[in-house]
């Protein structure tokens, strides 16, 4: 791999940077690397110095497959591309416009904002939050309920209450399904199945769960017309174990853990928002951003 390539892709790597790279792997190498000093000087160009510190950041930015690369080829390449920005920084070409400025003010507030939450989020999540949160979802009798029901699908109020009247004076659900749905389903005899909340339009989800196995509803309308609904049977779902769900767990305990420190840190802040009155449309006002 040539070293251009490697120069290409630590420019990326530092224009794309937008968090801190290092805490994904704080003591990566660390066992097998000579000791070494942070604040230990590289190189400097006309005086601005350039230490281990700079080069190691670049290092932890790089995409996995420029992480493999030999250390030599590493160092030299890293090296020579802090040199060569450096030397551009300090050009006259580069000027700190008022876009540069702002970004680095951006990147900063980023940067520290990520490590606090790095920070909220080791935070070990206890054996007993897991346990009660696995509790709370899915509790001592299993999973959701799921519903297995029928329908009978036609376009008016008045139809659908003459089928009930057929349906409670001893008519076959199926064969009037067959015979009078409007909906794909009437061929099957209106049979729609296993299904669990969520998964039917509200109307015709709350009249099944109001039902009693066996029973048919008053009319129930939608948006595809006037539904008669029978009730089957229901289930309810088999838990998973809490092995299988406990990352899962893990992870909404402490985002939700992040988000109520982040919602406690605001509201303890003096906040003011005098922009609130700025016409949107401002915002694509980025040619102020070229503004020295």
């Amino acid at each position: 791999m040539s070293r251009p390539s490697l120069k290409l892709t630590a420019v990326a790597a530092l224009l794309a940077f937008a968090g801190p790279a290092w805490s994904q792997d704080e003591t990566a190498g660390s066992e097998t690397a000579p000791d070494a000093d942070l604040s230990e000087v590289v190189a400097t160009v006309n005086g601005e110095e350039i230490t281990l510190g700079h080069m190691l950041m670049v290092r932890a930015g790089l995409p996995e497959q420029y992480q493999q690369l030999p250390p030599d080829v590493l160092f030299e390449g890293i090296l020579d591309q802090l040199i060569q920005q450096e030397a551009l920084a300090q050009s006259d070409s580069a000027e700190e416009t008022t876009g540069v400025r702002l970004t680095l003010e951006n990147e900063r507030r980023a940067l520290l904002a990520s490590e606090a939450v790095a920070g909220l989020s080791r935070d070990a999540v206890s054996e007993e939050d897991i346990q009660n949160a696995y509790d709370e979802q899915f509790g001592s009798e299993g999973g959701a309920t799921e519903y297995n029901a029928a329908h009978i699908l036609v376009e008016t109020e008045e139809e659908a209450q003459a089928l009930i009247e057929e349906l409670n004076g001893g008519a076959d659900f199926a064969t009037l399904a067959q015979e009078r749905s409007t909906g794909p389903s009437g061929a099957n005899g209106g049979d729609l199945g296993w299904f669990a909340a969520g998964q039917m339009v509200q109307p015709f989800q709350d009249a099944v769960e109001t039902l009693e196995p066996g029973a048919i509803s008053e009319p129930v309308e939608t948006q595809f017309g006037w539904h008669v609904v029978k009730l089957n049977e229901t289930r309810q779902q088999e838990a998973p174990a809490l092995e299988e769900v406990r990352d899962q767990i893990e992870q909404q305990l402490a985002q939700a853990r992040v988000e109520a420190a982040i919602e406690e840190l605001v509201a303890g802040s003096e906040v003011t928002r005098p922009g609130e009155d700025l016409d949107p449309a401002v915002l694509g006002r980025t040619d102020l951003l070229m503004s020295e």
